[in-house]
């Protein structure tokens, strides 16, 4: 069963998806002059590999990922500047692939992956959310690692 991309838009502003927010692997990201957080560290994600298939102008992409996880990024097509960001990225990597296709235009993408793609969950409005909700309801907060349960 094929199952359509999750679509996600932003022009002029700031999207954050974060914690266990899909179970698909297929997205299409359309950036123009925005920023966007994808949050791919969830268990509740189907198996295989995630395809991203991005198009952005004047934009950026942050990814948190897992640490062993392999980011392929031979699909993309540039225009001016930019790059693929992905400092911590592991020598023989052996998690889950996550392909970028597509074109950027004057933008990058950034890997977060660990400490830091924790720390990068935790300072947002929905980390602050689900810790009230953590503390209201009794349970633990799962946005900054997707892999606790609730």
């Amino acid at each position: 069963m094929t199952t359509a991309p999750i679509r996600i838009h932003a022009d002029h502003t700031t999207t954050k998806h974060l914690g266990n927010w899909t179970t698909r692997t297929s997205f299409e990201v359309r950036e123009r002059r925005a920023a966007g957080v994808l949050d791919l560290r969830s268990p509740g994600i189907e198996a295989g590999d995630i395809e991203i298939r991005v198009d952005l102008d004047h934009a950026m992409l942050k990814l948190l990922v897992a640490d062993d996880a392999v980011v392929e990024q031979e699909g993309l097509r540039w225009t001016g500047r930019g790059r693929v960001k992905d400092t911590s990225r592991p020598a023989a990597g052996k998690g889950r692939v996550i392909r970028l296709v597509g074109h950027i235009d004057h933008g990058e993408v950034r890997i977060h992956r660990g400490g830091v793609a924790v720390l990068s969950a935790m300072f947002s409005r929905a980390y602050v959310e689900d810790v009230k909700r953590a503390h209201r309801d009794g349970g633990l907060p799962t946005v900054a690692d997707p892999a606790r349960v609730r």
